[in-house]
């Protein structure tokens, strides 16, 4: 099968790859996937609001067991989505079985999401939501889910989920109360890669609230979290603080940061990307701490909850050699 190359290609329907595992489920969590199972069934058709990360990948596994063909999983690309969580969801998608299509639409099209409010994952998720009810319109679905489950509403500041209620997006997993850990249960018992994959907020969430969101605040934020990737960390967040880069890791790997090598690595790296100055925060990461009461949004409109691979904790990192310069 071909793969998604391109916006708006789609990769058809390859062959599925994963097969839920029920002994691995116990009752209760069985009973909610059967639910799960059926109510997507009964849609007929649905598109998913497909990110690759744990939530959505489950939503689109239920889906394609549900309802095989007519089931479409849906990546929304723009400037605040990572490259590499593209091409993430082009392999996984591929992983589950299901029909992939990517659409494009740009934030920094909309005054008020460039201006950064309190308010900013709202617009964020109005566009990409409605986009998806574009595509599902053109292809005769009527039905569009999103991966919000029943742990995101009472996890502090939303306004995303405000979006998804306006639209009447459906939330199989909120609806059947599955919860954060029960999701990555089904992902274990689906063999999904991405059971254990760290949350990944857009990059739009390392602004504070009040600095415009800008296509370079937003690249030189990626750049910076590639190269992070590729130094071996899992769960981290550079913050743009009007140029000066504010860098949060996660507290299992912060021994490893703590290290003169990496600190002059990063203020190096960082620097040519496009920062004036380098911080290390040494509380360690933490959701929302660019803005205080601001939280970042769930994964329901593939904007949250993706992450980078998982570290490869028995190694390490050798502080012994030299950070390599990334592409």
């Amino acid at each position: 099968m071909d793969t998604v190359t391109d916006a708006g290609r789609s990769a058809g329907t390859p062959d599925a790859s994963v097969e839920l595992d029920r002994e691995a489920l116990s009752a209760s969590l069985e009973r909610k996937v059967d639910l799960l199972r059926e109510s997507l069934s009964e849609c007929g058709e649905v598109l998913i609001a497909f990110s690759g990360g744990v939530d959505s990948s489950v939503v689109a596994a239920l889906a394609r067991d549900a309802l095989g063909e007519d089931a479409v999983a849906c990546t929304a690309k723009s400037e605040t989505l990572p490259a590499a969580e593209l091409e993430d969801s082009v392999e996984v998608a591929t992983e589950i079985g299901i029909r992939h299509e990517i659409v494009e639409f740009s934030e920094l099209d909309d005054p008020e999401f460039v201006a950064n409010d309190g308010d900013r994952c709202y617009h964020c998720r109005t566009m990409r939501l409605g986009r998806m009810y574009e595509k599902a319109t053109e292809m005769g679905i009527d039905t569009v889910c999103d991966g919000t489950n029943a742990s995101d509403p009472g996890e502090g500041h939303r306004p995303g989920l405000r979006a998804v209620e306006e639209l009447s997006v459906r939330s199989p997993l909120l609806t059947h109360d599955v919860d954060k850990s029960e999701v990555r249960q089904i992902a274990e018992a689906y063999g999904l890669s991405v059971a254990d994959k760290p949350s990944m907020a857009c990059l739009s969430s390392r602004i504070p609230t009040g600095l415009e969101v800008t296509e370079e605040r937003l690249s030189r934020v990626e750049k910076a979290e590639r190269l992070l990737r590729e130094w071996g960390f899992s769960q981290f967040r550079v913050r743009d603080h009007d140029g000066l880069a504010r860098i949060e890791i996660a507290t299992e790997e912060l021994e490893d940061a703590l290290d003169p090598e990496f600190a002059r690595a990063a203020t190096e790296h960082l620097e040519d990307v496009g920062f004036d100055h380098v911080t290390l925060d040494l509380a360690g990461y933490r959701t929302g701490s660019v803005s205080p009461g601001d939280e970042e949004e769930p994964e329901g409109g593939n904007s949250d909850d993706d992450g980078d691979a998982d570290r490869d904790v028995a190694g390490g990192l050798d502080l012994g050699k030299e950070y390599p310069r990334g592409s």
